[in-house]
């Protein structure tokens, strides 16, 4: 055990301290009914809404696996991470309003208003169980995973516990499958990990549970300002220890030769490694393929909550560039500076990933090393305090709510009835997760598995907001063909890429074909849902039927597109822009003049701001 000085466990005990006491002085109002447990009354701003966003997304394992993916396959390859941009902004620019008008709780309770009948209720049941316990288990496993990796060398719980209680706590970890060895060394880091993740856990638990969405938007805008400035930190000393940025592409040269450079630098795919037709296809899709294509999830929960739909897309801005672009530059920095400082070859994807905590303890002083774990265990607090949050609102409203009470006993819950089940679901969330999470071996293996199981699902769930003719039977076949084929892919020899495309064909095809047999859902459905919701896209037939102009949601369509794609060039013409200036990265081959490349990207990017800031101060809302 490595352990830290006094200094840095007062950092620690100051943020612990804060969430607690946040979440003690939310809980009285939290406590009224599932609106102010979950959405906060529908009161939130869009720069705290956005901040939350971005808070969860900061989680304990992404510095991780993008340390690694960086090693392994150069800059280029976060495009799969930053595809998202377009996800997100497509939920700001395009249904974030549709999503508050609509009024419902969780976006699975929404099968129940776009479809009706028998399929509705099913398909309602079904994504409140895929989606809040499934998936939102295996992200929160993965997370906590990488909380182990982290704490283990930091926390020295075997000298603060006694031995007895130290020894139980080893056996704990064995039985759980957490260690790795039968040494005993790997028997105390595992269980040191587990102790430090039970209390980031327990703290956690509490004042989400306690304070409700309140509390976890208030807690994680200070947790992303001190994960922030943390890795700031860290970026700042590893630059400096390795050189200089200036210095980073010759010290990488000297490392690992002037091929391999270049090709981790490059943000284009012309210069980068290893890039074929079939990854570019991925990344083209990846975006819309996941579950959070038109923000289900956590995404439209933050969205439900603000206060307008001005605030609902300023809330997409500021987590996109946040997530993006600062906090990839970051990234992108540290990940550098430790392929020089801490040279690894071949030793794996694992070993990889881990250097990013080895940096911490051999570069950063006491002070900026309790800052720097800090700021990522709040990054994890962060990531769990929503998960546990959303996956509960799923349990709360979805399944007791409308399977046991409406369903099964034919009665109404009362409002605090209510709240105290949705406290009680975190327990188990947390069990389920805690389980998968000993049986992962790294972060990226994860990662790739938690994909396979939302793929395919984003284009149907897209398609129920732009078609009119989506039904409830073709989401389910879309969550049924996705279920079936992610566990067989995950054994097949294919590529990531090939297993991602193959998932989402196989899955949209099914949706849309079941659509168009069952037939579209009953026009007083339809209607309903079109007059309370006005969606954008195909819809002519019901809007003429609810006496609304027929070209109103083309229109609307249109228009949130064109924002969308703006936003999104913006956001990657600053990211390329200023990613190739600081870190030397070459232009692409057919462009072959590096400066003038990013100067030129830089100044799209601002145009484009430009442009927008305009039309919205003539924008009425």
């Amino acid at each position: 055990m490595i352990g830290l000085a006094p200094v840095d466990l007062a950092i620690l005990a100051a943020f612990v301290t804060y969430c607690v006491v946040t979440g003690l002085r939310a809980r009285r109002i939290s406590s009224q009914n599932l609106e102010e447990y979950f959405l906060a009354g529908r009161t939130l701003p869009g720069w705290k809404a956005g901040v939350s966003m971005a808070a969860t997304q900061f989680a304990a394992d992404t510095p991780l696996l993008v340390t690694g993916m960086i090693a392994t396959a150069g800059i280029f390859s976060l495009w799969r991470l930053w595809i998202y941009a377009l996800a997100f902004l497509l939920m700001g620019f395009l249904l974030g309003a549709a999503w508050r008008r609509a009024g419902v709780l969780t976006d699975a309770e929404l099968a129940e208003l776009r479809y009706g009948g028998k399929p509705a209720a099913f398909l309602r049941v079904a994504k409140a169980l895929y989606f809040g316990t499934v998936f939102n288990c295996t992200v929160l496993a993965m997370v906590l995973f990488a909380a182990v990796r982290i704490s283990e060398p930091f926390l020295a719980w075997s000298d603060w516990l006694p031995q007895g209680g130290f020894d139980a706590a080893i056996a704990v970890a064995r039985s759980l499958g957490a260690v790795a060895s039968d040494s005993p060394d790997a028997a105390a880091s595992a269980a040191g990990g587990l102790l430090s993740v039970g209390a980031v856990i327990a703290v956690t638990a509490f004042y989400s549970t306690t304070g409700g969405l309140r509390a976890v938007v208030s807690t994680d805008v200070v947790q992303f300002g001190v994960a922030m400035l943390a890795t700031a930190i860290y970026a700042v000393v590893l630059v400096s220890a390795a050189g200089g940025l200036e210095q980073l592409p010759q010290r990488l040269t000297e490392l690992y030769g002037a091929s391999w450079t270049s090709e981790t630098l490059a943000f284009t795919p012309s210069g980068a490694r290893d890039v074929t037709w079939a990854l570019l296809s991925v990344i083209a899709i990846q975006w819309l393929a996941q579950m959070n294509a038109d923000g289900t999830g956590y995404l439209a929960q933050r969205t439900m909550a603000c206060r307008s739909d001005r605030d609902a897309r300023t809330a997409a801005v500021i987590f996109t560039v946040s997530q993006v672009v600062f906090r990839s530059l970051l990234w992108i920095a540290i990940g550098l500076a430790l392929l020089v400082l801490i040279p690894l070859h071949g030793e794996g994807v694992s070993a990889r990933e881990a250097t990013f905590v080895d940096g911490i303890d051999l570069y950063l002083p006491a002070g900026a090393k309790g800052l720097m774990l800090t700021g990522l265990l709040a990054a994890l607090a962060s990531t769990v305090d929503t998960h546990l949050n959303w996956g509960a609102s799923y349990w709360a409203n979805d399944l007791y709510r409308r399977v046991v009470c409406q369903g099964w006993l034919g009665r109404e819950p009362r409002p605090r009835e209510l709240v105290w089940v949705a406290r009680a679901s975190n327990l188990v969330i947390l069990a389920i997760a805690i389980a998968i999470m000993t049986r992962l071996d790294s972060i990226q293996s994860a990662w790739r598995v938690s994909l396979l199981l939302g793929a395919g699902i984003g284009a149907p769930l897209v398609l129920r907001w732009v078609w009119w003719r989506m039904t409830a039977g073709g989401e389910l076949a879309a969550i049924a063909a996705s279920t079936a084929l992610a566990p067989l892919l995950v054994l097949h020899p294919a590529s990531d890429g090939e297993r991602l495309l193959a998932v989402t064909a196989a899955s949209t095809l099914a949706a849309v074909l079941v659509s168009l047999v069952v037939g579209p859902e009953s026009r007083a459905t339809l209607c309903a849902f079109y007059e309370r919701v006005r969606p954008p896209g195909v819809w002519g037939p019901i809007a003429r039927e609810s006496g609304a102009p027929p070209g109103a949601a083309l229109e609307s369509l249109r228009s949130g597109l064109t924002a969308t794609v703006a936003a999104s060039l913006a956001v990657f013409c600053a990211l390329v822009g200023a990613g190739t200036l600081l870190f030397g990265s070459p232009a692409p081959v057919w462009f072959p003049w590096r400066l003038p490349w990013a100067i030129g990207l830089l100044g799209v990017s601002l145009g484009l701001v430009a442009r927008a800031r305009r039309r919205a101060r003539r924008s009425p809302s």
